[in-house]
């Protein structure tokens, strides 16, 4: 069942102005601080609020916490996922339980300062259906980490036409019109950054200094960051494939001249010399070859993937929100 764009869905139990979506992963230590800071916030922008922390399959004591929360203040609500989906997927769980009119997403690690939320509410108020927040590097981001964020949002603007700025996280707001857009999107390979740019609609910035863990460690290895990446550029465009014809018609022509040298210098009665080279044109067209078929294996096996239709993510209890029969088929 797919949502009209105009209809709203909502699974938590009383409707608010402002939603926080928190995605977590072994935060234990975060989440009751996070909360001290928001409650810090929240109570004095004049509207109804909730909190949705999403469990993404944590070992440590992060549902515990949560679970710990409501009992003490109604407004913590949580979901908690039957493992680790990724990040992306536990960020659309909690997006798909938020009843706000406007949708905040943030991490847990207080990285994302709560001080910049009544800046979104303003942008949101003034109009905008889409408030960005803008990190500001700082200086204990690493120079490996810069570099290639800003040469990947280059990349996938390049591949997918849809321009990502540097400073995009996943610390925006979402007007209710969009995220109802967003969630009927049954796409595998969910790539929330994309797809906000991708919808459209008025938008706006709101620059933030990005503050220092406050307890951990990131989550983010680099086999996550290559996913994510791999898994953006590959939802988003068929120009790789493209790009593969026109490599594997340029590794042709080379072949070709090889071929067409070694027919003239037999016919010529001329050895044939440069073994080595003949090896090496060899080489390369099998690697590129091997490179294209694994190239061409993703995008069969995503499309595989989304035959199955299974659901992107899986519910395995709640705090503060009731259960739906539509909780895993977002």
């Amino acid at each position: 069942m797919m949502l009209n764009s105009h209809d709203s869905y909502t699974g938590s139990e009383d409707n608010s102005d402002i939603s926080i979506v928190v995605p977590a992963y072994n935060e234990e230590g975060n989440i009751h601080k996070l909360y001290e800071e928001l409650i810090k916030i929240l109570p004095f922008l004049d509207v109804s609020w909730e909190i949705i922390f999403v469990d993404d399959g944590s070992v440590d004591e992060t549902w515990e916490e949560i679970v710990s929360l409501h009992r003490m203040d109604k407004h913590i609500k949580g979901v908690r996922l039957s493992r680790n989906f990724g990040h992306q997927y536990a960020l659309l769980s909690g997006l798909s339980q938020a009843s706000g009119k406007a949708v905040i997403s943030m991490d847990a690690d207080l990285q994302h300062p709560p001080q910049t939320i009544p800046k979104l509410v303003e942008e949101w108020r003034k109009g905008s259906k889409i408030v960005h927040a803008m990190r500001l590097d700082i200086e204990n981001v690493s120079f490996f980490k810069s570099i290639t964020s800003r040469l990947f949002y280059k990349m996938f603007a390049f591949l997918s036409g849809v321009e990502i700025e540097d400073g995009m996280a996943d610390f925006r707001l979402l007007d209710r019109q969009v995220l109802n857009n967003i969630l009927q999107l049954r796409e595998e390979g969910f790539f929330l950054r994309g797809l906000v740019q991708w919808v459209g609609y008025p938008s706006s910035k709101v620059m933030f200094q990005c503050q220092k863990r406050f307890s951990g460690s990131s989550k983010y290895t680099l086999k996550k960051m290559l996913k994510l990446a791999l898994s953006g550029i590959t939802s988003f465009s068929v120009v790789p494939l493209r790009l593969g014809i026109f490599i594997g018609m340029l590794t042709s022509v080379i072949a070709f001249g090889g071929l067409v040298y070694a027919v003239s210098s037999f016919l010529m009665g001329v050895a044939v010399h440069g073994w080595s080279s003949i090896v090496f044109i060899f080489s390369l067209l099998f690697g590129v070859l091997f490179i294209l078929l694994g190239l061409i294996g993703e995008y069969i096996g995503r499309i595989l993937i989304e035959v199955r239709c299974r659901p992107r993510f899986l519910i395995r209890e709640k705090v503060g929100i009731k259960n739906t029969a539509r909780d895993n088929f977002i």
